[in-house]
């Protein structure tokens, strides 16, 4: 990670705090407000309370994520999936030997704790990506889980259902036995990408990362439990989960924009916490663009592979404003094309897609503008848009508020193409405001 700021900050993408900035709330607020205004990742060098600089939106534009494994932002979906299945079914590489890294051991307490929505329980870590095994195969797994500060000694984490890390934890907990698990605080940029990934259970994040790094990714043997991490990652903090045990945890402001109540989560026990000795400290504010691309991308690319396994003439899939709206860009092939799309994408997508709407490749998909011009051009609410009642979606949902699914066919009606071609100025790719203005 550390390597990928440098690049951004040599290039002038890197915006840098000197002031001293409180982590309680006062952190978060400028983080939004200047994501809203330059999109740009953010460096604060001096937090208060804790010697550790924090780094935030490194990963919160398309373009910085197609940069960090080599590929054209604008083909996300398919160039993605392609390498994703060539990784997984590539051979392992043969391990590298670290660099001579210092590390030094801290308290949990010295770490940048920072507080985020005005009614969050407790400081929270919200980049936290841990390590573990499944306790019957040994297969590792990288995934994302919130956790809440509590003491120099424990963490209280939400395990979500279905998650890889759950089914890990609930196997030990079979046996009787604590998981032993590790959380990483900046990691390699390969690996902030493959956890996000719907991967299949028995494939490896980290061996995928380190197919799109094209290279080895360094291990070093933890301290207190017996599991490697990627020797460069910033904070390592060791422990395990507690089995049979779960205690309140939130309530904590979630990337969807509410407060997810108190409610019993997981118990990590932290046995130790090792940092680089100039470690800098990765934060997320959930609901931006860095947490929340990340996994519009993931299920953007999934409905993609599978439509594609699928059907002929998908074009490109986005998750567009948010995760639960999928557009799916065709070329339309027969009559009825869209239609056979829009229910295809509901066993695709089974927990995300809320909304589907399916456009022609003439419609900007990462622009909802362009998006709902063409429902409101190209749509007849009575004849283009399906209700799919009672039908469950989003897994968290107890209340069944995302319960049922909306398929709205946006392309031009069938046989009358040559109606709805879209107008264009002549010259408009030709002119240089330059020219014109002096402002410009």
């Amino acid at each position: 990670m550390r390597e990928f700021i440098r690049r951004l900050e040599e290039r002038g993408d890197l915006l840098v705090v000197e002031k001293e900035i409180d982590p309680f709330h006062e952190l978060a607020a400028v983080t939004q407000q200047a994501q809203k205004k330059w999109g740009k990742p953010i460096l604060f060098k001096k937090v208060k309370g804790t010697a550790f600089p924090v780094v935030t939106n490194v990963y919160g534009s398309r373009d910085r994520l197609a940069e960090v494994i080599g590929i054209e932002a604008g083909d996300f979906c398919r160039q993605w999936s392609n390498l994703a299945s060539m990784a997984a079914a590539k051979a392992d590489m043969t391990p590298a030997a670290p660099e001579a890294i210092e590390y030094v051991e801290v308290a949990l307490s010295s770490l940048p704790l920072i507080t985020y929505s005005d009614r969050d329980g407790a400081p929270y870590f919200t980049s936290s990506m841990f390590i573990a095994k499944d306790p019957e195969t040994g297969i590792g797994n990288l995934s994302y889980h919130r956790a809440m500060y509590i003491s120099d000694s424990e963490l209280r984490c939400r395990l979500a259902p279905r998650h890889h890390l759950t089914l890990y934890h609930e196997k030990a907990e079979k046996m009787g036995k604590p998981l032993e698990a590790a959380m990483l605080i900046g990691t390699p940029s390969q690996a902030f990408l493959t956890a996000a990934a719907p991967l299949p259970y028995d494939v490896d994040e980290l061996k995928v990362a380190e197919q799109l790094r094209g290279a080895p990714i360094p291990m070093r043997q933890c301290r207190h439990i017996d599991l490697a991490v990627p020797a460069e990652t910033e904070i390592v903090v060791e422990g395990r989960f507690l089995p049979n045990e779960r205690r309140p945890e939130g309530p904590f402001g979630e990337f969807m924009g509410y407060y997810v109540p108190v409610g019993p989560n997981a118990v990590f026990e932290v046995l130790g916490v090792t940092a680089r000795k100039d470690a800098v400290f990765h934060s997320i504010l959930c609901g931006s663009a860095e947490e929340v691309l990340t996994l519009e991308l993931s299920v953007s690319a999934n409905i993609f592979q599978r439509l594609n396994a699928a059907l002929p003439g998908i074009v490109n899939v986005a998750c567009q404003p948010f995760v639960n709206h999928a557009v799916i860009q065709i070329d339309p092939q027969f009559e009825g094309h869209a239609r056979q799309v829009m229910l295809a994408a509901i066993g695709a997508e089974p927990i995300w897609s809320k909304i589907i709407t399916v456009v022609d490749t003439d419609v900007d998909i990462n622009n909802m503008d362009d998006v709902m011009w063409a429902i409101l051009t190209r749509s007849r609410p009575d004849k283009d848009m399906m209700i799919i009642p009672d039908t469950p979606s989003f897994y968290r949902d107890e209340a069944k508020d995302h319960w049922g699914r909306l398929l709205i066919d946006a392309t031009k009606p069938w046989g009358r193409e040559a109606e709805f071609q879209r107008k264009r100025l002549r010259m408009v790719d030709e002119v240089r405001l330059s020219d014109y203005f002096k402002e410009a």
